[in-house]
């Protein structure tokens, strides 16, 4: 349960720093800085798309870990559930959302340059990242074939940039395992697949409520 709990707090974590990052760069083009502008059009698609891709799974687990206390309705978490797929129909749907990163990285200027250098800020600092990285350059650098490569592009977008994030802001236990799990392939296709050595406590911990 300790995994399953981890390996929720860490994607929920995720989300949440990606969309504080987002925010910022809001302000920053409010600002006029064009290179905020650039990442901020694109990001917002590419995150868009992957949160609400991830939600409904998200919700599920969390309904299950709470067993038939998280069933009934008076929990909140039926509501949830029921809800979750909602945001990728009125936000836009999978495909038009990729299409539109398409459309921004092939259209407008600076919108690839930005996003990358956006996520190479954590250049270094873990080679799975690095990898993922260097990866996502070569995919951006390849248009062929790109919209029937258009979902696999834009979850490696989405992940990169959060696993910069993580690595840059986040503990080193979350970002450790953000990187195994998301990166390099050491966690499995459902929620509680997070490898050996991952310390699930430290996770749980940090993300617990403070009362």
């Amino acid at each position: 349960m300790r995994n399953v709990l981890a390996d929720l707090c860490i994607e929920s974590e995720a989300a949440t720093a990606g969309g504080l990052r987002l925010a910022r760069a809001y302000d920053e083009a409010a600002d006029g800085a064009e290179d905020a502008a650039a990442f901020r059009r694109v990001a917002t698609a590419v995150l868009k798309y992957w949160v609400c891709k991830r939600a409904p799974g998200h919700a599920a687990e969390a309904l299950e870990v709470l067993g038939g206390n998280g069933y009934v309705e008076e929990s909140g978490m039926p509501r949830l559930y029921r809800e979750a797929p909602l945001n990728s129909v009125w936000e836009g749907s999978g495909n038009v959302i990729c299409l539109d990163v398409l459309r921004a990285l092939s259209r407008e200027r600076g919108t690839a340059e930005a996003f990358l250098a956006e996520v190479s800020l954590a250049r270094g600092a873990d080679p799975r990242l690095d990898g993922a990285i260097d990866r996502l350059e070569s995919e951006l650098g390849d248009f062929s074939d790109i919209e029937v490569r258009a979902r696999s592009v834009v979850e490696r977008m989405a992940l990169a940039l959060q696993g910069s994030l993580l690595v840059r802001s986040s503990p080193p236990e979350v970002a450790d395992a953000f990187c195994a799990s998301r990166l390099a392939g050491d966690g499995g296709h459902a929620y509680g697949t997070l490898p050996r050595g991952v310390d699930h406590t430290a996770i749980i911990d940090r993300h617990r409520p403070r009362v």
